[in-house]
């Protein structure tokens, strides 16, 4: 017999699941929790970056910056361009991609080309690049 785990209060306070870290359950499961997300971006302006926590904040998700980051993973092919995924970059200002370095120097050209700069260390300074949402 298994027994099923009951959330505490201050999880259920939260809107987070019993297990630990779990995205706030949706009546259609994460691929509304995604569109949710891809909105969000959608609406960082050219020239401006957002981090993966502010992007969760904006889209309702509170302390879900990894979702955001596996919701941009899973664009597909058919919305990648619709969708301006090179906008969200860790909170300390920096590039993301660890497992493919092609995608993360895709990155840094598509944002190089809305006019963000990057230091001498390939940081982007949110003062002056940040979004302000």
């Amino acid at each position: 017999m298994t027994s099923k785990k009951i959330p505490s209060r201050r999880t259920a306070e939260r809107g987070l699941s019993a297990k630990r870290g779990s995205p706030p359950e949706s009546a259609n499961g994460p691929e509304s929790l995604y569109k949710r997300i891809y909105a969000t971006v959608k609406k960082i302006p050219r020239g401006k970056v957002a981090s993966y926590g502010q992007v969760a904040r904006v889209a309702g998700l509170e302390r879900h910056a990894r979702m955001v980051g596996y919701a941009l993973h899973a664009l597909s092919e058919e919305n990648i361009h619709d969708v301006p995924w090179q906008r969200v970059i860790n909170a300390q200002g920096y590039i993301s991609i660890r497992s493919n370095p092609l995608a993360a120097k895709i990155q840094r050209k598509l944002l190089e080309q809305e006019g963000i700069e990057f230091n001498d260390k390939d940081k982007v300074d949110f003062k002056k690049f940040g979004w302000k949402k």
